[in-house]
């Protein structure tokens, strides 16, 4: 691997970690000489796998449940990631939940729960470690938007919402950041192919794949290394963005 794109002597975390893009940047990070830790929620065979496979290529990770839109389960999430971090470097905030409902039936429960999650989380793991990485002059902040935050979509209403928002935090915090080596952009994926993904309607599926331009949803393979880029040295540069591998959904 070119050294600009290695992470040796850094440490990440990456929320959502445990299976679909997370647990691809779980992986590469491994390759790329991060040590990494992640944490998951209600899934916690699928993180075992993760890291049993990891054990068996080599490759030791720490993993921990965590509702990364509960204050106090961050709180926990900090506390572990000093343990077996020291420090972080990097987070990712890949943990997020989706969803296809008609405005008129999303309930208030369901917006909350949508912006907790996608939003409220990134958030709060952020500023978790922020000050942390100001104060060492070092840190990369990639967050998860989605390409449906600048165009929009069907009965996504709530989604889209939580997804602007993340674009919005990220230009934002950006310039907190900067002037203190600490960097801060976002990655807006088109569809991939997860189980996030899977449990979309059918209707939505095939809506979805007769607008993409390449004629096929995108694959964990395709998303991690961007995450990779702005995370290395080749991404130092890289401010308050937001890149979109989407398949040609929004051309920026």
């Amino acid at each position: 691997m070119l050294d600009v794109f290695s992470l040796e002597g850094r440490t990440a975390l990456v929320t959502g970690g445990s299976r679909g893009i997370g647990a691809g940047i779980v992986k590469l990070f491994l390759e790329a000489g991060a040590r990494v830790a992640f944490c998951h929620y209600h899934d916690g065979a699928e993180a075992e796998r993760l890291a049993y496979g990891l054990e068996g290529a080599g490759h030791a990770v720490d993993f921990i449940e965590c509702d990364v839109g509960d204050a106090a389960d961050v709180e926990r999430l900090r506390d572990f990631a000093v343990e077996k971090l020291g420090h972080v470097d990097i987070i990712v905030n890949a943990a997020g939940i989706s969803g296809d409902r008609p405005f008129a039936e999303v309930k208030v429960e369901d917006f909350d729960r949508m912006i907790d999650v996608n939003l409220r989380g990134t958030f709060i793991v952020t500023q978790a470690f922020f000050q942390q990485m100001v104060e060492r002059g070092h840190g990369r902040v990639i967050n998860f938007a989605s390409q449906l935050a600048y165009k929009g979509a069907p009965a996504m209403a709530h989604y889209c919402a939580s997804k602007g928002g993340v674009v919005g935090f990220t230009r934002a915090l950006a310039y907190d950041g900067a002037p203190f080596g600490v960097t801060v952009n976002a990655i807006a994926p088109g569809p991939i192919e997860t189980a996030q993904l899977a449990g979309m309607t059918e209707d939505w599926r095939a809506m979805k794949h007769a607008e993409l331009p390449i004629r096929r949803f995108g694959t964990v393979e395709e998303i991690a290394p961007t995450a990779l880029l702005l995370a290395s040295k080749a991404g130092s540069y890289f401010v308050g963005q937001t890149l979109s591998p989407n398949g040609g959904d929004v051309m920026l």
